[in-house]
């Protein structure tokens, strides 16, 4: 493809974000082609803990969340960890992301969550089919275990805004808990069961699977990076590694390197990124029935077919430094504290990066001021469980269609404001 050829819409990343938005587009009639230097879902989709959790209603930032960030910044063994080397960079954030702590902030993004969370189990059922679905997404729920003698005042707020949103949740005793999970530690005494939550057996191939049946549908793949992005008549210009082309529509679902695309159109979008590690644990002598999520610890525990799954951790120290492997390691002793006995014959390490906004609420429409250009990126740490609906909401949005979520809480004006 050249600059003397004209595509219909060019979706700009094939992650699990990317591929969602193109297959809704393309089922709507539309002509769509995914560009990405990678293959489908090989970047951050490969590497999450795979929650597909219609109860994800939480933003990271929640009220007090200001008062652990000193020791958070002192303790490299810290569920947040941020590189004295990067701090200069990523302090303009981390003062915003301390900001959208306050409780109407909160209780915004919560809302926000809710409206793109709560249905993602009937989006991927639309676009999966009755054959695919099944074999890649369970759907008996998840359990977010805590642990200490008494409950935290961050466990009573997720409670409470829990009950608030009408997410459905059943508390669990240490007795069920060993039920459940016969090598729990005993130090994790409760924990709350969701059962409308569930879980990839594997993002890898959940976005394979989706990729495969775009371009069986007809939609073009090209393996190109693209460099600059223009405005111009009739449509957006793509300036990629091997060359230009046109489309009539564009919308930017790169992940954590949106912002770097967006930057130089004068586009603001407040986005870092949080390095996520994991830990694929390759024979492990304990597979839990359901996954878990650590609250206190930032990590989940999730059985996959290739093993047991390790993720979490936030790493501030951009796009470009190296990986440190010793917070991937570090998983594993967060995992003990939940299965103490937890060995494996092996592992492998991984890094990825979550595009994240200060408020956790991703910016989903058109780009202020620049007809044809739209953004659907900054889903953060749900960006799993948030793709189906944000494909469907893309759609609307570039068709000119009613959409079936109100667009408002995602727009890119709110970090836009006209002058």
């Amino acid at each position: 493809m050249s600059s003397s050829e004209h595509a219909d819409i060019v979706v700009v990343g094939a992650g699990i974000v990317g591929l969602c938005a193109a297959l809704y587009l393309q089922r709507a009639g539309r002509s769509v082609t995914i560009v990405d230097p990678l293959p489908p879902g090989h970047s951050t989709s490969f590497g999450n803990a795979g929650f597909i959790s219609a109860g994800t209603i939480m933003p990271i930032a929640l009220p007090g969340i200001w008062r652990n960030v000193p020791k958070w910044l002192l303790d490299p063994k810290s569920p947040l960890s941020v590189s004295y080397r990067y701090l200069p960079t990523a302090a303009p954030w981390l003062l915003k992301w301390i900001a959208a702590s306050k409780l109407d902030t909160v209780h915004a993004a919560s809302n926000a969550l809710k409206a793109l969370h709560g249905d993602t189990m009937a989006r991927f059922r639309e676009l999966l089919g009755p054959e695919h679905f099944p074999d890649l997404i369970r759907t008996e729920g998840s359990v977010n275990v805590f642990y200490g003698d008494a409950p935290s005042k961050s466990e009573g707020f997720i409670r409470d805004l829990l009950t608030r949103q009408g997410v459905v949740t059943t508390p669990m005793g240490a007795a069920e808990l060993k039920e459940m999970y016969p090598e729990i530690s005993p130090a994790i005494k409760r924990a709350l069961y969701f059962p409308n939550n569930g879980y990839t057996v594997s993002p890898a191939r959940l976005t394979a699977t989706l990729a495969r049946l775009f371009e069986e549908a007809g939609g073009t793949l090209l393996s190109r990076r693209i460099l600059r992005v223009t405005p111009v008549e009739g449509g957006i210009e793509l300036f990629t590694n091997i060359g230009d082309f046109r489309a009539k529509a564009v919308v930017l679902a790169a992940g954590a390197w949106t912002g770097r695309l967006l930057e130089p159109l004068g586009v603001k979008l407040p986005m870092e990124t949080e390095r996520g590690y994991h830990l694929m644990l390759k024979g492990a002598n304990i597979t839990p029935r359901l996954p878990l999520l650590l609250r206190d610890g930032g990590m989940a525990i999730t059985p996959m077919e290739d093993g047991l799954r390790l993720a979490g951790t936030v790493e501030i120290a951009g796009l470009d430094a190296p990986p440190n492997e010793e917070r991937a390691l570090q998983l594993l002793d967060r995992a003990r504290i939940v299965f103490p006995t937890l060995r494996a014959d092996g592992y492998q390490k991984w890094l990825g990066f979550r595009p994240s906004l200060p408020d956790s609420v991703a910016a989903i429409g058109p780009a202020p001021g620049i007809p044809g250009l739209f953004v659907a990126a900054g889903h953060g740490h749900t960006g799993m469980v948030g793709s189906s609906e944000t494909g469907r909401l893309v759609r609307d949005l570039v068709l000119g269609a009613p959409p079936a979520i109100d667009p408002a809480p995602y727009s890119l004006a709110r970090f836009n404001r006209a002058a």
